[in-house]
């Protein structure tokens, strides 16, 4: 079918407040064993000198991440985040891509500003996925750096793996919000990984599950996806051997695979459903048939980021419909320029690559919460 605040807060330090400053030009930061110290005069007079005050950085780890950020606030800053986007008081570059070819992976950057949130940073990503068999480290790793808009001081360093996993939800719990029927939904899930389970969380905030049903291609894994989620939906989730049996039947389809190839049908979208495809978002990734696409509404999260890395890519480089088969951005929906759902039989499909956006309105909620509760380690970079 065809469409037409506040100021983020910093710490000062004053004379004899613990800090994980420098002691000595020549000598490693004290922070790196996690321990505090008492900053000299010498080196807060140092830091003075040029008459601004003496400020610090908050590094947060992945575990401090995880305690302070819940999905229903994720949901809510990331749909404001929306909403400032759609309202055109965002400044957001495309991501930058670097290609590590003979490392099989790639990591990409990703900064931006929110006018009205008063939030800037940028986020640094990782995708290799060899890397759980042979280093033993996470296929997706990702930093945070938040900015102080007035003066680009770096205020927060943070762990940002789980952040992106929480903020792909929530961007899902948004779209489902505005783009799945009303009431209760039934869910099928394609793909059991990390970023599913922030899927689900994300879907239960904005919708009573009625059901879930699960696949991965490693049955183990779908297997432990519900024991470790079946409590959210009430037990009402099960693990099933096929995409035909995790669709049939279902109000909302999540598709959340690192595939470059289809692995969601025409055959497996009746009328009426609402699609998160969320694994495109890199050249050369696809889930969905094209037939899927060319049959439904789509909504993307950035028109230009998905036009070359997400979902609709394909159907736009093979000629198959032109841009204007993209009915809307998700924020023009969320600031009420576009409708949401139209009809009860209408297929939606929201095209989610992940925007800069996203992680840092996420950030700053979280670095908020952690400056309230005394979480973190303070250190000095300047």
């Amino acid at each position: 079918m065809t469409c037409a605040t506040e100021a983020s807060p910093f710490y000062a330090l004053s004379e004899g407040q613990t800090s994980t400053a420098w002691s000595k030009p020549s000598r490693r930061p004290r922070s790196w064993s996690g321990k505090t110290y008492k900053a000299p005069a010498s080196a807060l007079k140092l830091r003075m000198s040029h008459g601004a005050p003496a400020r610090s950085t908050l590094v947060l780890t992945g575990r401090q991440v995880e305690r302070l950020i819940t999905m229903r606030e994720a949901i809510r800053v990331v749909e404001s985040a929306f909403k400032e986007k759609g309202e055109g008081k965002v400044q957001m570059p495309p991501k930058v891509y670097v290609t590590l070819d003979e490392f099989e992976g790639d990591f990409r950057v990703m900064p931006g500003y929110l006018l009205s949130s008063h939030a800037a940073g940028v986020k640094i990503v990782n995708v290799h996925p060899n890397n759980p068999k042979k280093y033993n480290l996470p296929t997706v790793m990702a930093t945070i750096v938040l900015l102080e808009p007035e003066t680009g001081y770096p205020i927060c360093m943070m762990d940002g793996t789980w952040l992106t996993a929480m903020r792909t939800g929530a961007g899902s719990g948004v779209a489902t919000k505005y783009l799945a029927k009303e009431g209760q939904v039934s869910v099928g899930i394609i793909g059991a990984g990390v970023q599913a389970r922030t899927q689900l969380m994300a879907i239960a905030e904005v919708r009573q599950i009625s059901s879930a049903k699960v696949y991965d291609i490693a049955p183990e894994s779908a297997k432990r996806f519900v024991k470790e989620m079946a409590k959210l939906v009430g037990g009402k989730l099960t693990s099933v051997g096929s995409v035909d049996e995790a669709t049939s039947g279902v109000d909302v389809i999540v598709t959340a695979t690192p595939a470059r190839e289809p692995i969601l049908f025409s055959r497996h979208v009746r009328p009426g459903i609402h699609i998160n495809a969320i694994g495109a978002d890199a050249p050369g990734k696809q889930e969905l048939d094209t037939e899927i696409l060319m049959r439904a509404r789509v909504i993307v999260d950035d028109l230009e980021q998905a036009s070359h890395s997400g979902e609709v890519q394909t159907c736009l480089r093979k000629g198959l419909f032109g841009r204007d088969h993209i009915c809307a951005e998700l924020g023009e929906i969320v600031a009420g320029k576009k409708n949401g759902r139209q009809s009860a039989d209408e297929i939606t499909v929201f095209d989610s690559t992940g925007l800069a956006i996203q992680d840092i309105s996420v950030a700053l909620a979280v670095y908020r919460n952690a400056i309230k509760t005394h979480v973190g380690t303070k250190i000095s970079m300047f």
